[in-house]
């Protein structure tokens, strides 16, 4: 079963927000936003912009309809900064012109006085000064402090990961169109309609039953627009509200990566203790979140932090505490993992750490410690792991230990470049850390010619959840694919909508679509047991026709559906999915937060050029725990995509925002993302067979984040070449390890270099000075 959006995607045929066609009378938005990151606004003076041709009007706070918030998990953002700025780019004023270009021509015309405040944009800082978002969360398993006592060894440092820009194709946006009776219909680019809805809802003071939000696709998404696609979709509502007129905006690039919020960016200290078997008796964590000015979605993803604080360890003694930080950054949001990178990174670290000391692989500790179905993660979930046959059929399959032997006789005989291997086991939990957000919705239509309409909450940006939802209706109606159509995501059809997010999409909607097409299965075996006269029981539909007692009858399908239709018997069901047994105690921070868990180990090796500092991927090959997977291609596809991103966070995107908070890596020429030439040269993907039953739908468990943290052993793998080069490098653990950032480590604590290497080295340079 391919994509069935490759057609139209390869032919340019796929509808975009950009897109839709626009009506007559369309006017055009841009934001004006705060040029300074944090201060008192004395004056804003928008007559100019006013006045500028094909300008209709310029919205600032004063003229929202409803109220000028926007937050969703805490009110803390406005959506027109109103007497204090935030962050640079913060909306201030929203210009409605004619034309998108006079818009933007306006735009430039607004001033701003603004009295400057301090800048904070150090989350350590904002934690001393009292700045957090939310209280700080501790989760705990046995008793770290008397753990200490019986280790044998016990290891402190820091750990630190930058941001990471979106970067979705398609840019932020929205396309609002009055309609009758006061109404609105939202085309945004969003993944979540609902949280749209109840934006735009808010700002403009309309019911929810007014606002009408519809999503086709998206050009990409990565969590960037779980939350963030609310402002903009909020202030086209609010202008073609009071203008009764449609109003489109899509942000420029640039725009974009300076007004929206990234990855959020951690600082964190740990402190591990192991027996003398080197088994981990003991782990404390401390992680700084860098939220940015408001909460979006910091909180939530600051649990999710804590719940995979010992990813694929078992811990006996835990105690992990988080602190949201507020500083003026844009507000820092969702992005694939949701939290759960920056954690991973940090016991990675304290691993690594304990390794460089004692002298030994990472593997051998890593290997000891892999949590084993029954143990207890921090959060009180029993597991029920993979962790373990991943980790050895990785071994096993990719020969590990004649890759070892490999690079250490390709280090032994090279002198400028060498290798690094590392090893990345992940376990990641399927399902929203909120319960009462693991619910969905399909309707399912069956129309009288055997064809089939399904509408769901998910929203397809890439990871062809829709093309799954798709082969749910076919499977359990044993039809061609061919009659089934997914519909476009509408408030109207499905409402109250959990976002496609944390990798739950698939299995939500899938399972709801599952529902409402077995209920529809089931009376439609009813009609054909009365139409051939047989028990029901013996009724089965195969390759669209009726079986009896496994023998094909003359009934098709066709025949079937529109029998029913005329027996007045309904071919139409809503159903409602709520995953079981699910719930989490946030008094006790305990539960069964996941309905399950993902597995994986990833073998990484690298080649680093320790002239220049620059590095190649050679290879990442993963065993991954797919459960059963009901589409190899997409679930491959949604991996090497995952491991790539995951890749590009760990050694090249770099944020760089300055002491005042302004974005200095705001283009393309300055934020660097993998291409094909910083891709590894080989990624290969095995699926671990496993007859252990799960809450996936038909068993196929989620690929959406889980593989984005293999791309975690890259960083180790480039650790570990720089030690091959010089053992007594320093290498503070600080991601992303950018070549810069490796020429530096290369040459800490440099040693002597031998005759041939600097011979080397000069032809090197001669060799880049002639190319």
């Amino acid at each position: 079963m391919k994509n069935i959006d490759s057609k139209t995607h390869t032919r340019g045929k796929s509808i975009y927000l950009d897109d839709i066609p626009l009506l007559q009378g369309t006017l055009f938005g841009a934001a004006f936003g705060s040029p300074i990151a944090h201060g008192i606004i004395r004056s804003l003076n928008i007559s100019v912009a006013e006045q500028m041709p094909g300008v209709i009007k310029v919205f600032t706070a004063k003229d929202v309809t409803g109220e000028n918030q926007i937050g969703g998990i805490i009110p803390d953002e406005p959506l027109l900064a109103e007497h204090e700025v935030d962050f640079c780019g913060m909306p201030v004023a929203f210009v409605v012109a004619q034309s998108d270009d006079a818009a933007r021509a306006a735009v430039k015309t607004i001033t701003i006085d603004i009295e400057p405040l301090p800048v904070i944009t150090d989350p350590r800082e904002a934690k001393a000064r009292g700045e957090l978002i939310v209280p700080p969360r501790t989760f705990s398993l046995g008793n770290v402090d008397t753990a200490w006592q019986a280790c044998e060894y016990i290891f402190e440092g820091i750990a630190e990961t930058n941001g990471q820009e979106h970067l979705y194709i398609e840019t932020q946006g929205a396309y609002v169109i009055p309609q009758e009776n006061g109404a609105l219909k939202v085309y945004s680019s969003t993944q979540g309609p609902t949280a749209v809805q109840r934006a735009s809802c808010r700002v403009t003071g309309l019911p929810m039953h007014l606002v009408e939000v519809e999503v086709t696709r998206l050009g990409g998404g990565f969590g960037g627009k779980e939350d963030q696609a609310n402002t903009w979709a909020a202030l086209c509502a609010l202008a073609a509200h009071r203008l009764r007129k449609p109003v489109k905006y899509s942000l420029h690039r640039m725009e974009d990566m300076a007004m929206t919020g990234k990855r959020h960016p951690y600082s964190s200290d740990y402190k591990i203790g192991f027996d003398k078997d080197l088994k981990m008796v003991a782990y404390e964590a401390t992680f700084y979140q860098n939220a940015g000015a408001a909460a979006d979605l910091s909180p939530a993803i600051m649990e999710r932090t804590l719940l995979h604080c010992t990813n694929s360890y078992f811990i006996p003694n835990v105690k992990a505490t988080a602190y949201s930080c507020r500083t003026h950054l844009p507000p820092n949001t969702a992005f694939r993992g949701f939290g759960g990178p920056q954690s991973m990174f940090v016991i990675e670290s304290a691993i690594a750490k304990a390794a460089d000391t004692l002298g030994i692989d990472s593997a051998v500790i890593q290997k000891k410690n892999l949590i084993k179905t029954g143990d207890e993660f921090p959060f009180g979930q029993k597991a029920v792991s993979e962790a373990a046959e991943c980790w050895k059929k990785a071994e096993q399959l990719y020969e590990v230990n004649s890759i070892r032997e490999g690079i250490k006789d390709f280090n032994s005989k090279n002198q400028i470049y060498k290798k690094g291997l590392a090893l990345m086991p992940v376990c990641f939990g399927i399902s929203f850390t909120n319960t009462a957000m693991n619910q969905a919705r399909s309707l399912v239509h069956v129309y009288f010619d055997g064809s089939v309409s399904v509408s769901t909450g998910a929203v397809e940006m890439g990871q062809g959840v829709n093309t799954k939802i798709l082969q749910v209706a076919a499977i359990v109606f044993s039809i061609h694919p061919d009659r089934v159509k997914v519909q476009t995501t509408s408030t109207s059809r499905i409402a109250n909508t959990s976002p496609s997010a944390a990798s739950a999409t698939a299995d939500l909607n899938g399972k709801a679509t599952y529902l409402a097409c077995t209920r529809i299965l089931e009376r439609l075996k009813k009609v054909a047991a009365e139409e051939l006269g047989v028990d029901e029981n013996l009724i089965e539909l195969k390759d669209e026709y009726v079986f009896v007692n496994n023998v094909q009858s003359d009934l098709d399908w066709k025949k079937l559906v529109n029998t029913a239709h005329l027996k007045r018997v309904g071919i139409s069901e809503h159903a409602n999915y709520a995953t079981p047994e699910i719930y989490f105690d946030k008094a006790k921070e305990k539960g069964h937060a996941f309905s399950y868990h993902v597995y994986g180990t990833a073998v990484t090796v690298v080649t680093v050029d320790c002239l220049r500092g620059i590095y190649e991927i050679d290879a990442v090959k993963v065993v991954h725990d797919f459960g059963t997977s009901m589409n190899p291609a997409i679930d491959i596809g949604q991996i090497e995509g995952g491991i790539v991103q995951g890749i590009g966070w760990m050694t090249m995107e770099e944020i760089i925002y300055d002491k005042e908070g302004k974005l200095r890596s705001n283009a393309l020429s300055t934020y660097k993302v993998p291409d094909i030439y910083s891709a590894p040269k080989e990624i290969s993907i095995d699926f671990l067979q496993s007859d252990k039953d799960n809450l996936a739908i038909f068993r196929s468990k989620a690929v959406g984040e889980p593989p984005f943290m293999y791309g975690i052993g890259t960083y180790f793998a480039l650790r570990n070449a720089i030690k091959a080069f010089n053992p007594l490098a320093h290498i503070p653990f600080n991601a992303p390890m950018t070549p810069e950032k490796t020429l530096l480590a290369l040459y800490s604590n440099p040693q002597p270099l031998s005759k041939e290497i600097k011979r080397k080295d000069e032809e090197a340079v001669t060799s880049v000075a002639i190319n």
